[in-house]
């Protein structure tokens, strides 16, 4: 997996979980995935050392590939998306197009 598709991966991950995640692992997250912060800027910018942020950031995407294993979120979404695409392509009554498009504005 290239540098790119894990950025995108740890993303989707992040959107999917942060809610689990304390502030500070929040915050260390979005300064270097979101707004492409180093980890040198961003131990200066919450002065602590280079490798505490570094630990900080492994801790945190670690805790976000343990609750994809264990709660699957991510899968059961993809799962979810794939079942809607087949059911618009097999629809042939305007009625389950209108129940699939009110699915849709549930995710």
């Amino acid at each position: 997996m290239n540098i790119l598709d894990k950025s995108i991966e740890l993303n989707n991950l992040y959107d999917l979980y942060q809610n689990l995640l304390t502030e500070k692992q929040k915050n260390y997250f979005e300064s270097y995935y979101f707004d492409d912060y180093s980890i040198s800027e961003i131990s200066e910018n919450l002065g602590v050392s280079r490798n505490a942020v570094h630990d900080q950031l492994k801790r945190t995407v670690n805790k976000l590939y343990s609750f994809e294993k264990n709660l699957k979120l991510r899968n059961q979404n993809k799962k979810r998306q794939m079942i809607i695409s087949e059911m618009k392509e097999l629809n042939k009554d305007k009625k389950i197009a209108d129940l699939i498009n009110e699915l849709e504005k549930v995710e």
